[in-house]
């Protein structure tokens, strides 16, 4: 089980968190909600949105991301999203005509989609489950580490380091769709659990410290 990192500055320890904190959500629900993490001006932050019921609120989610890497000024970002792996048999093809959410030999995963200024990584967590069905632990990725990433959920970071000027409208824009109504949570430093309101954003976003057991 992945152990939580003793900082977080750069992106190898959000990922490693945003890992610690898919197997605490397995363990303690069943289930990995999506949840975009980051690092920004006021530290690092995780938000979780109502809803991904079809393609319009992913692409909303996917915009809501962007919005925020703005408006807190981010540096680093990872998205950790459940869902359906298969992987190419020794010597066969990977048959691509056929999702994987189709494929007889599909498996569940979670898949963590990081970036930074100086690159992107992402990782394949395979979720095994016990007898009974409960959580077991995560498994070995059988295929090569993945350096780049396209679709609605890459391609986070703006590309160039955002002026407060572009942070005020990001935050404005998010106001005006209603996310301060959702729940941006503060990610505490290791050992961390007392409740305090994010101080650069009081007032716009329910922010408060959180973290998790091992």
């Amino acid at each position: 089980m992945f152990q939580p990192p003793t900082k977080l500055d750069d992106l190898d320890d959000l990922l490693a968190w945003a890992a610690h904190y898919a197997g605490y959500c397995l363990r303690s629900s069943g289930m990995m909600p999506p949840t975009l993490f980051l690092i920004g001006a006021e530290g690092p932050v995780m938000f979780m949105p109502a809803s991904l019921a079809d393609g319009r609120e992913k692409d909303n989610f996917a915009t809501t991301a962007r919005l925020l890497c703005i408006a807190h000024g981010a540096t680093v970002v990872v998205m950790a999203l459940e869902a359906w792996m298969k992987t190419a048999k020794p010597n066969k093809q990977l048959d691509l005509t056929e999702p994987p959410s189709e494929a007889f030999d599909r498996e569940e995963a979670v898949v963590l989609m990081g970036e930074s200024q100086t690159g992107q990584q992402q990782k394949f967590l395979p979720i095994i489950h016990s007898g009974n069905g409960r959580f077991f632990g995560f498994g070995e990725y059988p295929g090569p580490a993945a350096h780049t990433m396209a679709g609605r959920f890459a391609q986070l970071l703006p590309p160039k380091a955002p002026t407060d000027e572009h942070r005020a409208i990001a935050r404005a824009i998010l106001q005006t769709n209603g996310v301060p109504r959702g729940a941006c949570w503060a990610i505490a430093p290791p050992g961390g659990g007392r409740l305090l309101e994010n101080p650069g954003f009081a007032g716009f976003f329910h922010c408060h410290i959180i973290g998790f057991p091992d």
